[in-house]
C-alpha cells in the first residue's frame, strides 16, 4: 500500500484529503505543522507528500528545501491558498513536483497523484537490460542512468524535475514540442490550465544551461506552440 504524508494546518482540509485518499487505498499519515512534517518525511519512507505552504513553524517552502537537501526525492505536491506566481515558482525551484491552488477538487488531487505514480513506476533505463544511452547535445552531456548532466565537463546542479525535462528535450532534439506534450511527457498528466508550470521549469532550466537565458542556444521558443531543443552550431 502506498504511503502519503498530508501536511496542512486546517483540520477540514486534512480530513477531506485523508478520506478521499484512503478511499483510493492509500495509507495516510498527517501533520499540522512544518517541523513535524519534516521530521516525519526524513524518518519514514513515503511515496508522496502533499504539503501546504502556509504552516506553523517551518513553512512549506522551507520544508521542501530541507527534504531535497537531504537527498530525499519523494514526490512533493505543494498546496497554496494564494494564487501567487512567486510561491509556485519558488516551490518548483526548490524541487516540488507539482502545485495545486486552493480551493481544489479532491478528485484532481487523486488524479495528479496517480499520474505521478504512473511516471515513477514506468520502466526506466536503470531497470532495463541495457544501460541508457548517454545523450550529447552541443556542450551538454546527459547520463539518464546516473541522473547527471554536465556542460563543458562541469556538473549541472539540476532539480529532479529539471533533469527529467532536460532528458525529455535531449531525446527529441529538433522536434517541436507543445506545452501540453511536455506536461504529459514529463509530469504525466494533462491539465491545459497548468501549462504555465512548463514555462516556469523551462525558464529555470535555461538559467542553468544557457549562456544567455534570454537568447537561448539550446531551448528555443516556438511562438504560439511550445519549445524546440537545438544543438548549437549544428
Amino acid at each position: 500500500m502506498k504511503k502519503i504524508l498530508v501536511v496542512d494546518d486546517e483540520p477540514a482540509i486534512v480530513t477531506l484529503l485523508q478520506y478521499n485518499l484512503e478511499k483510493e487505498h492509500y495509507a495516510v499519515t498527517t501533520a499540522g505543522d512544518g517541523d513535524t512534517a519534516l521530521s516525519l518525511a526524513l524518518q519514514q519512507n513515503f511515496d508522496f507528500i502533499i504539503l501546504d505552504l502556509m504552516l506553523p513553524g517551518l513553512d512549506g517552502l522551507e520544508v521542501t528545501k530541507k527534504i531535497r537537501a537531504a537527498d530525499n526525492k519523494t514526490p512533493i505536491m505543494i498546496l497554496t491558498a494564494k494564487d501567487s506566481e512567486t510561491d509556485k515558482i519558488v516551490g518548483l525551484e526548490l524541487g516540488a513536483d507539482d502545485y495545486v491552488t486552493k480551493p481544489f477538487s479532491p478528485r484532481e488531487i487523486v488524479a495528479r497523484i496517480k499520474a505521478i505514480e504512473r511516471r515513477v513506476q514506468a520502466p526506466t533505463p536503470t531497470s532495463a537490460k541495457a544501460p541508457a544511452k548517454i545523450l550529447s547535445v552541443g556542450e551538454l552531456v546527459i547520463d539518464p542512468d546516473n541522473y547527471q548532466a554536465t556542460k563543458n565537463g562541469e556538473r549541472l546542479q539540476l532539480t529532479p524535475k529539471e533533469f527529467e525535462l532536460l532528458v525529455f528535450f535531449a531525446q527529441r532534439v529538433g522536434k517541436i514540442l507543445s506545452r501540453d506534450a511536455l506536461l504529459n511527457g514529463v509530469w504525466g498528466f494533462e491539465y491545459p490550465a497548468e501549462t504555465r508550470m512548463v514555462d516556469i521549469q523551462v525558464s529555470h532550466l535555461r538559467d542553468k544551461i544557457e549562456v544567455d537565458p534570454k537568447h537561448p542556444d539550446y531551448i528555443k521558443t516556438v511562438r504560439g506552440f511550445g519549445y524546440q531543443m537545438e544543438a548549437p552550431n549544428e
